[in-house]
């Protein structure tokens, strides 16, 4: 499991499928996903969105590029697909969450506050 989920990681934007994931791990597709879920604690498909959702996060924050092009960057084939899962695992659409996000710089940075300390409390939960 552990091997796949490295593999989701690494290739996030490519499109992975589960007959290749469970290739990665070396068992059965429907065991697989079975037991990726009881390891993970969510289906490997949500599991691939939330980390496209988490470098096209990480894209809005730190880049000027449109949404448009970060959502075909990290993997999505559609930009009402990757708004609308967007919403889901963060609760706004890209647009509002860039806006925040700068907005939440800038405080951050006139209050002294480490990046890594911003970048930790706006990261998705599970």
């Amino acid at each position: 499991m552990l091997r796949a989920r490295d593999a989701m990681d690494r290739a996030y934007a490519q499109p992975l499928d589960i007959p290749a994931l469970a290739r990665i791990a070396h068992v059965s597709e429907a065991h697989f996903t079975r037991v990726f879920r009881a390891t993970f604690g969510e289906t490997p498909h949500r599991y691939l969105q939330r980390r496209r959702v988490e470098r096209a996060m990480f894209l809005l924050r730190d880049t000027d590029r449109s949404v448009t092009d970060i959502c075909f960057e990290v993997g999505f084939s559609s930009p009402g697909t990757f708004s609308r899962t967007f919403r889901d695992i963060v609760g706004r659409s890209p647009r509002a969450y860039r806006k925040e996000a700068h907005a939440a710089q800038r405080a951050a940075a006139a209050a002294g506050v480490p990046t890594c300390f911003t970048m930790a409390w706006t990261r998705p939960s599970a």
